[in-house]
């Protein structure tokens, strides 16, 4: 039986080690997963969750469109930039200082599998699953958020009466769903889950300005900092994460240092 099967079935108490890595290059992140996942699927080392931050970077998935990408060759290398093309689902996307992206490698194939990829319902499962993650975790600290019909990645309301402020802040209105959160994921041929979310906690979201996110126009893009004064550290909003990863995919998370470093 596949451990995080989107049944909720899995054995309480499946070990999940969490590597806090800081600040690191995509490219060098990107590595690493490959490294791990292929440990995992050798049955080397348990399922991990990477929790860190990206220098500033745009990054295309599988369905990314070059159009979407707003800041010519200068801007980008004035801004300090770097864009990458990708093998996760969905278009273009920011990472930057201030904004926690975790890459869980998960093997959600289960032992013994044998196809090119798991069930679609398996797959659309482990996405809501990671919102629901990103959720709970934005609710634990007074921001009331949700999922958006037809759509992937975690939102807030557009009207600000249905939101729960920070004290003695007042947040922005926008007569839009604002995006708090994003996913990108892959599944590859051993099973093995790679990429993942992106929180914006406090990111400087003028970067935002440079790409159509996701490929959707007019779309806010919102961060924690919106709502919240003061903004939580990014290690409190780590500990939350790995908190709530663990009791929506049932994991004993166990946080270790990442020795490839």
């Amino acid at each position: 039986m596949n451990p995080f099967s989107t049944s909720g079935n899995g054995e309480a108490g499946t070990v999940c080690d969490v590597f806090r890595l800081g600040l690191i290059s995509y490219e060098e992140a990107w590595k690493l997963q490959d490294r791990l996942a292929a440990e995992i699927a050798r049955g080397e080392r348990p399922a991990v969750l990477l929790l860190l931050e990206h220098p500033h970077t745009y990054t295309f998935g599988r369905r990314g469109k070059a159009e979407n990408l707003l800041w010519d060759h200068g801007e980008l290398a004035r801004r300090g930039i770097t864009v990458h093309w990708v093998d996760r689902g969905g278009d273009v996307t920011y990472h930057g200082p201030g904004q926690l992206v975790g890459y869980p490698l998960l093997p959600l194939a289960g032992p013994g599998w044998m196809s090119e990829r798991i069930p679609q319902a398996d797959f659309v499962g482990y996405i809501r699953r990671l919102e629901q993650v990103l959720i709970r975790v934005l609710e634990d600290f007074g921001i009331r958020a949700g999922q958006e019909p037809g759509l992937t990645g975690v939102w807030v309301p557009g009207h600000p009466a249905n939101r729960v402020l920070g004290e003695n802040h007042e947040g922005t209105a926008y007569s839009r769903p604002g995006k708090i959160a994003s996913i990108g994921i892959k599944i590859d041929v051993r099973g093995v889950s790679r990429h993942g979310f992106a929180l914006n906690v406090a990111p400087d979201m003028g970067y935002w300005e440079g790409i159509i996110p996701c490929g959707l126009q007019d779309v806010p893009m919102v961060g924690m900092a919106d709502f919240l004064s003061p903004v939580p550290s990014m290690n409190r909003v780590m500990d939350r994460t790995a908190l709530v990863f663990g009791q929506i995919f049932r994991l004993k998370m166990e946080e270790k240092p990442c020795v490839y470093f």
